[in-house]
C-alpha cells in the first residue's frame, strides 16, 4: 500500500472484493514471467467492494479533493510503454472534496460489468483488468491499484472438421496427415495419424510441435513473435511405405491461451501445428496448420456464480428463456476421449 507522507496526516488505501473469500483464484503469468495468483471473474459478472481509507495519525485532518474508484480493461503494447489503450473505463465517485479526522471505508459496485476479452501477458503486449481507488490530493495523490484476472469461455459444437492434408516432395516422400478437429479447447486431445505413402529419403525424426503466434501492431510496424509451446516426438527411426503412425497429444499440460484474434485492433495470439521431419542430412520438411483453442465453459460452471453462469450463456448463443444449466447436470460427454 501506497502512503503519503506530507504536512501532518498520511494515509493508506486498501481494496477489498465483497466476495473475496469465496471468488476462485487462478494463476495468472506477470510481465516479469512470475506465476501469482489472482481474483478470477467472467464477462457480465458484478465488480463490487470496499475502499478502506486508514489515517495514520488520529484527530489529524486529511484534505483531498475527492475520492473515486474505477474499474479499467487496458491494452499496453510494450514498443510503445505508457501508451495505454482502455477499452473499459468505468468510475465511481465515493466522497466529494472535504476533508477526514478519522479513517473511512466506501462501499462501491460495478454492476454486470462487460469484460470482453481475455487477461493476457505475452512478449510484446499486456492486457489487464484493475481496480484503482485514488484519493486526489493537491500535490500528491493516494492511490491504490488491485488486478483481476478475466477467462473468456466459449462453447463449438461437438463436431467440428478435421483438418486433412498431403504433403510431398516429389518422386521422394508423400504422406497425408489428418487431425480429428480443427478446433480444440484448452483441456482437449488432439488425435490424428500419419500415413506414409512414399518414403524414398532417409527420415530419422519426426515431431509435432505447438506454435503460439503473438502479432502486435499495424501496417508497417506489425511484431510477429513466435513461440514453441510445446515438441511432441512422433517417431524416431526411418518409416516404411504404409506405415501410419498415431498421434495422441493432451494438451492440458502445456501453458495455452484461447485463440484471440484482431483483439480492439491491437494483437492476435494464433496456434498452429507445426508436423517436421528431419532427414538423415539435418534436412528438415514442416508443414504448418492452424488450428482454434478455446477455453470451454462447462467444466467451471460448478464453482461459477449463478450470475457468471448467465453471462456465459451469451457466448453459447441460447435465448435468455432458457435456463443456465444447473451444477447438478453433467457436462457434455460425447466430447470426452
Amino acid at each position: 500500500s501506497m502512503s503519503f507522507f506530507g504536512f501532518g496526516q498520511s494515509a493508506e488505501l486498501e481494496l477489498v472484493l465483497s466476495d473475496g473469500e469465496s471468488r476462485r483464484r487462478v494463476e495468472h503469468k506477470t510481465e516479469e514471467g512470475k506465476k501469482e495468483k489472482y481474483f478470477l471473474f467472467y464477462d457480465g459478472e458484478t465488480v463490487a467492494g470496499r475502499v478502506i481509507l486508514t489515517l495514520k495519525h488520529p484527530n489529524k485532518r486529511l484534505e483531498h479533493q475527492g475520492i473515486k474508484v474505477e474499474f479499467i480493461g487496458q491494452i499496453e503494447l510494450y514498443y510503445d510503454r505508457g501508451n495505454h489503450h482502455e477499452f473499459v473505463s468505468l468510475v465511481k465517485d465515493l466522497a466529494r472534496p472535504g476533508e477526514f479526522t478519522q479513517s473511512q471505508t466506501f462501499d462501491f459496485e460495478f454492476t454486470h460489468v462487460e469484460k470482453p476479452y481475455e487477461s493476457y501477458t505475452g512478449q510484446n503486449v499486456k492486457l489487464r483488468y484493475f481496480l484503482r481507488a485514488t484519493v486526489s490530493r493537491r500535490l500528491n495523490d493516494v492511490v491504490k491499484e488491485m488486478d483481476i484476472v478475466v477467462h473468456t469461455l466459449s462453447t463449438y459444437p461437438e463436431l467440428n472438421s478435421s483438418i486433412k492434408m498431403e504433403v510431398g516432395i516429389e518422386d521422394c516422400l508423400h504422406i497425408e496427415f489428418e487431425y480429428n478437429k480443427s478446433k480444440y479447447h484448452l483441456k482437449d486431445v488432439i488425435v490424428g495419424k500419419i500415413y506414409f505413402l512414399l518414403v524414398r529419403i532417409k527420415i530419422k525424426h519426426m515431431e509435432i510441435d505447438i506454435i503460439k503466434r503473438e502479432t502486435t501492431g499495424t501496417g508497417p510496424n506489425v511484431y510477429h513473435e513466435n513461440d514453441t509451446i510445446a515438441k511432441y516426438e512422433i517417431m524416431d527411426g526411418a518409416p516404411v511405405r504404409g506405415e501410419s503412425i498415431p498421434i495422441r497429444l493432451f494438451l492440458a499440460g502445456y501453458e495455452l491461451t484461447p485463440t484471440m484474434r484482431d483483439i480492439n485492433k491491437k494483437f492476435s495470439v494464433r496456434y498452429y501445428l507445426n508436423l517436421v521431419l528431419i532427414d538423415e542430412e539435418e534436412r528438415r520438411y514442416f508443414k504448418q496448420q492452424e488450428v482454434v483453442l478455446w477455453r470451454k465453459g462447462d467444466i467451471v460452471r460448478k464453482s461459477m456464480s449463478h450470475q457468471a453462469a448467465i453471462a456465459s450463456q451469451r457466448f453459447e448463443g441460447t435465448s435468455s428463456h432458457t435456463e443456465a444449466k444447473t451444477p447438478s447436470q453433467p457436462a457434455e460427454n460425447n466430447g470426452r476421449q
